[in-house]
């Protein structure tokens, strides 16, 4: 069971150009008992992925500088961050996007839309319970 303790031993990178997604998801993640840190751009998202080496990525397909696909090949390819779960927290759901994300190694897909950000947390701290990725979140 994930604790409060447990929690502040757990780093996520979120990756969110929206300011008011951003600013929602790190207060929310932050009160869950999360390290978060935040980017607001692909460019950015990736160089603080290799500086914290965080403990899981939530992160958005539509982004400046540096699109989420192209930010999850590129850490899927660099030995130094392969490991790191990323989860797509996006908007796109078109079956060839979240296709092409669980081939490039996505660990999960999340469609915003769809949940509260409470519920996130609800998965994300069912991931760090178990280590797995709760199977209901790889489709929504």
């Amino acid at each position: 069971m994930t604790t409060e303790s447990t929690r502040q031993e757990k780093t996520i990178l979120l990756i969110e150009d929206d300011l008011f997604v951003r600013d929602l998801y790190v207060r929310t993640l932050k009160r869950a008992g999360y390290n978060v840190e935040a980017a607001i751009d692909g460019e950015e998202g990736f160089r603080k992925l290799h500086e914290i080496h965080p403990d899981l990525v939530l992160l958005d397909i539509m982004l400046p500088k540096m699109n989420g696909i192209e930010l999850l090949k590129n850490a899927k390819q660099d030995d130094a961050v392969k490991d790191v779960p990323i989860f797509l927290l996006t908007n796109l759901g078109q079956d060839t996007i979240i296709q092409d994300a669980f081939h490039i190694g996505a660990a999960g897909y999340i469609l915003k839309a769809r949940l509260l950000p409470q519920e996130v947390i609800n998965y994300v701290n069912e991931f760090f319970d178990t280590g797995i990725v709760p199977s209901d979140i790889k489709r929504v």
